[in-house]
């Protein structure tokens, strides 16, 4: 899979006539191959357990980003700011530590628009087509990735919609984009980026070179990208209607007008309007990390709220990081259920429910400690970067934002940033993406030594 996707930007690079990036690519195709071929003659095991499909998943984001940072060093001088790229990339996160990219070669700018488009649902679509054969193990890769309420039965059908929806969604985009743009492979660039809620642009000032209504558009399909994928083909089945029940895209609607709203408010004091205000509570609230203004100019107020609005993130089955609104509506659910069954007779039954569903308490727990767990690795890594000076809010921000895969950055991210700095936040890209629970699931021994316990 890693190899096929490699292939992509190879053939961009050869295109272009850009034969140091071709010829990286070309190794790192080879020894993929090399690699692949041999194992695939082997034979896999016939059930998966819940740790092995997680560590799958986590060492394929681990390995393409390591596999391509190879490729990505043709542009860089030094190899920690490549991995910091693909791991930027693959996670959809947009943060850089490049001091200009309007300079980079464009097998370089597209390569990394790329991983972000196949480091969205599209890796996790793929997985599950290698996994057609084994319907446990595919329903495994599935579960991890927290894609929302299955629609169907089998996941065939499901990976196959999910890839349609995606696929829909990424021809749209560059459709329109290319209609309001001059160069189309600088809207095919920023098209990959949009749909997959990764906000990598060719420009060093984002959106901001663009027309405002190419902005615009592209901040659309951005926000599009962040509402739950199957609920774009429940509405193929079921008509518009199907969007007035679903109560993650209100609370992204909202959401997203009310950081719009108080950006809206602050703003006009730093000589912006309501565009910006609401192109950014857009971009903050996806988590894409396209921007129209520099995030330094912004005052305090401002980025606590968009560090509010990236930590909740978008849709649960979107391309969104953050740790998804559902949670947040669970939360706020388990908090009333506490406050019902304190006033409620002794032997009173309480169900808890949202929407029509009925939720067990297990998942009320388990989305409890993943925000808990969520939280604790923020506050871990915002202690490191003020423990090496650098502004509070400042340094929360950058964190938050690239725990929460979104992108946007206050100046911290920056060529000249500690090593270890840069390796943490790579850390909480990883962690970010893949959901920190899967992560801990591969650093734990017992993932990896002893025997199978046998498929769950």
């Amino acid at each position: 899979m890693l190899a096929a996707l490699n292939s992509v930007p190879l053939g961009v690079a050869v295109l272009f006539g850009e034969f140091e990036v071709a010829g990286r690519y070309a190794i790192v195709l080879l020894a993929l191959l090399a690699l692949a071929l041999p194992l695939s003659r082997m034979t896999a095991p016939g059930q998966l357990q819940m740790n092995e499909a997680m560590t799958v998943v986590v060492l394929v984001f681990l390995l393409g980003s390591l596999v391509s940072s190879y490729s990505l060093g043709a542009a860089s001088d030094k190899w920690l700011d490549s991995w910091f790229e693909a791991v930027s990339g693959i996670t959809t996160t947009g943060l850089s530590t490049m001091g200009s990219v309007e300079d980079k070669p464009r097998a370089f700018l597209f390569a990394r628009s790329w991983m972000q488009w196949y480091g969205g649902l599209g890796i996790v679509v793929l997985s599950l087509v290698l996994f057609l054969r084994n319907s446990v193990a595919a329903r495994r890769l599935m579960d991890i990735e927290a894609t929302g309420e299955t629609l169907v039965s089998t996941t065939q059908i499901y990976a196959r919609r999910i890839a349609i929806v995606y696929g829909i969604l990424t021809v749209c985009a560059l459709t329109a984009t290319w209609l309001v743009m001059d160069d189309g492979f600088v809207a095919l660039l920023h098209s990959l980026s949009a749909v997959s809620t990764g906000g990598f642009s060719t420009f060093d000032n984002s959106l901001a070179r663009l027309e405002p209504l190419a902005a615009g558009v592209l901040m659309g399909f951005a926000w599009l990208g962040a509402v739950s994928l199957p609920l774009y083909f429940l509405i193929w089945q079921k008509g518009p209607s199907a969007l007035l029940h679903d109560l993650e895209l209100r609370a992204l609607l909202i959401a997203t007008a009310v950081l719009a709203g108080l950006l809206y408010l602050w703003l006009p004091a730093n000589g912006h309007g309501w565009p910006d205000a609401l192109l950014m509570g857009m971009s903050a609230q996806s988590t894409t990390g396209f921007s129209t203004l520099a995030v330094s100019d912004l005052d305090d107020a401002s980025k606590l709220a968009m560090i509010g609005s990236m930590l909740a993130g978008g849709s649960v089955g979107s391309t969104a990081g953050g740790f998804k609104l559902l949670r947040l509506l669970l939360l706020l659910r388990l908090l009333q259920l506490l406050l019902a069954r304190a006033a409620a007779p002794r032997h009173a039954v309480i169900e808890a429910r949202l929407g029509a569903r009925r939720i067990a308490d297990e998942d009320l727990w388990r989305a409890m400690l993943l925000m808990v767990m969520f939280m604790l690795l923020i506050f871990l890594s915002w202690l490191a970067f003020v423990a090496h000076g650098y502004p509070p809010l400042d340094a929360l921000f950058e964190v938050v934002s690239a725990s929460a895969t979104v992108g946007l950055s206050t100046g911290i991210t920056r060529p000249d940033l500690e090593p270890f700095l840069k390796v943490l936040l790579c850390f909480d890209m990883l962690a970010g993406r893949i959901e920190i629970f899967a992560l801990l699931v591969v650093l734990y021994p017992g993932t990896w030594f002893g025997e199978r316990s046998g498929a769950l």
